[in-house]
């Protein structure tokens, strides 16, 4: 029943996937990117209680290099010119051991430092190769957000104060009745959330097990059951589904799949090496808050494709707003979060549980990626030994 379920999906994708690969969007000047559905023979367990987050770490870093071969998904075919990461000065002996002892100690798959735009350190560990992918998790948030600037760019979205229910009507009548497309991309919709990665009953573990309703996203027959706890603007909390929200206000916007549009307005542009795969719910659309893989070396040229402005892809002023604290954390002075970006003294970044990371260092013209399998989803400790780390390769 399941596999019958998913070729349902598969193909439900692939005609939208489709229809980007042979039709140009009414906004777009590039042709669509080249999309594919891809579908595992045997589907993991959807049951919250054997979600990936409670997994054995040996499981996971199987999963994390593979999750085509778990989950379905949409890729996005390399089209463009590969941008060239070319070997740089390397770090200081001192900074490389550092930058040696953290993998080691936080579990990091690979670890890639470009300053300049060239290589000042790169390495690989848990068996991970250069060739392979490793999943982002909620890295894939600072890639909708990316998208959601393209949108604004190409007319399909007017901007950020823009009504959600202008985009998607379904959602009238919802807790998200009311809200602007900013405050769902800064997540102070005001929507009560719980993001406990610890309990199986928690609304993210349930989001993506929840029973599809024919001809409508998983995303919004979860928001349905969300309630508001302040008014629109008020308050921030952390929520994955109001970035599933975002990307399928992209999709919608675009009438492309977020893969799809991923593929011609960051993949190509940014130079990717290797193709993008991002996971699909049970009614086909891409994951917006989770999961898109890549090679290690492509998550360091999206880190670099943002800090160098992006290319005419996103308004001019994008991603000084984007990145920007508009929720700054008043128990952590420097500390904030912008459109679906992490703000730092000095710093912005993307970060997923598990270990991934992107940091940007402007004044640096530095970016530093990692991966990794942490043996718990979230981490202050190696948080932390990940931001000192960044800040002693700044001070070089």
């Amino acid at each position: 029943m399941m596999r019958a379920f998913l070729k349902g999906v598969a193909a439900l994708a692939l005609s939208g996937a489709s229809a980007g690969c042979t039709t140009m969007g009414a906004h777009t000047a590039e042709p669509a990117a080249i999309v594919t559905q891809s579908v595992p023979e045997t589907m993991a367990s959807l049951d919250p209680a054997d979600s990936i987050l409670f997994w054995s770490a040996e499981r996971r870093s199987a999963a994390f290099r593979e999750m085509e071969g778990l989950f379905p998904g949409l890729e996005a075919a390399q089209t463009g010119p590969v941008r060239e990461l070319p070997r740089g000065t390397p770090l200081d002996a001192e900074t490389m051991a550092e930058a040696r002892a953290f993998m080691a100690q936080t579990d990091a798959a690979g670890l890639m430092v470009l300053r300049d735009g060239k290589v000042a350190f790169q390495e690989y560990a848990l068996g991970f190769r250069p060739d392979e992918r490793w999943t982002s998790f909620s890295v894939a948030k600072s890639f909708t957000s990316t998208l959601l600037g393209a949108a604004i760019a190409d007319g399909a979205i007017e901007s950020v104060d823009q009504l959600v229910t202008d985009i998607i009507p379904a959602l009238a009548g919802t807790a998200y009745d009311g809200v602007t497309v900013g405050q769902i991309a800064t997540m102070t919709s005001g929507v009560r959330w719980n993001e406990d990665y610890t309990d199986p009953n928690s609304d993210v573990a349930k989001m993506l097990a929840v029973t599809p309703v024919p001809g409508e996203s998983q995303a919004i027959t979860y928001a349905r059951t969300l309630t508001r706890e302040a008014p629109a603007g008020e308050k921030w909390v952390y929520k994955t589904l109001e970035t599933n929200l975002l990307g399928l206000i992209v999709e919608e916007a675009t009438g492309r799949s977020l893969a799809d549009y991923a593929g011609e307005k960051i993949a190509r542009p940014a130079g990717f090496a290797g193709k993008l795969f991002w996971m699909q719910d049970l009614t086909g659309g891409n994951i917006a808050g989770c999961c898109i893989s890549l090679r290690l070396s492509d998550y360091a040229r999206f880190g670099q494709f943002v800090l160098e402005g992006g290319d005419g892809v996103v308004p001019q002023d994008w991603f000084a707003r984007a990145t920007a604290p508009s929720v700054p954390f008043e128990n952590a002075p420097g500390f904030g979060y912008g459109y679906q970006w992490w703000t730092y003294p000095g710093a912005f970044g993307a970060q997923g549980i598990f270990g991934q990371a992107i940091t940007v260092v402007p004044e640096k013209n530095l970016v530093v990626a990692v991966v990794s399998n942490w043996p718990t989803a979230t981490s202050s400790a190696n948080r932390n030994a990940f931001r000192a780390l960044v800040d002693r390769i700044a001070a070089e």
